[in-house]
């Protein structure tokens, strides 16, 4: 796997004080993403121990709320193994963190993958530029959605996700 950037104390990127791992590799390519360099799955950095140390340094503070996977696309075929590895890894040693991660796929299409069981909460759809809302929480346009993975994951037609209880618009 390989990433563009490690952001800490992030605040933008999911509820409360966070960690950010931007990873590289997206096919959707969005217009007007705010990102695109990001796309390139051969891009950035290699993600090696030296970043997985830092991962783990900013997770290692009490008051860091949890990690948010973006880029790029996590889920893309050039990140998912890598991804899922590390997300295993991270929920073990801070079960009390939360995982965020920012995917242009949709919730139907992804909702299988054995990570989801790790996610808290998952951020569908790509970007569409004519439903851009700068009031959006969380997401940048009207289609895309806040997902409570964990909540969804537990009712009888996961199909239909359960929308994040701060998800307001």
């Amino acid at each position: 796997m390989r990433y563009h950037n490690i952001t800490k104390d992030d605040m933008l990127n999911g509820d409360g004080l966070r960690v950010v791992l931007w990873v590289s590799g997206c096919s959707h390519c969005c217009e007007q993403c705010h990102n695109p360099v990001t796309w390139d799955p051969a891009g950035g950095l290699y993600f090696d121990e030296a970043a997985k140390k830092e991962l783990f340094e900013q997770l290692d503070k009490p008051y860091i709320s949890g990690i948010t996977f973006s880029g790029g696309d996590p889920l893309h075929a050039a990140n998912r193994l890598d991804v899922r590895n590390l997300i295993t890894e991270i929920k073990e040693k801070y079960p009390e963190k939360t995982i965020w991660l920012y995917t242009g796929d949709l919730w139907e299409n992804v909702m299988h993958y054995p990570l989801m069981q790790y996610i808290d909460v998952l951020v569908d759809g790509e970007f569409q530029i004519d439903k851009k809302d700068n009031k959006l929480l969380w997401k940048g346009s009207s289609n895309q959605r806040v997902i409570d993975v964990q909540e969804t994951l537990k009712q009888p037609n996961p199909q239909i996700p359960v929308l994040h209880c701060q998800d307001y618009a």
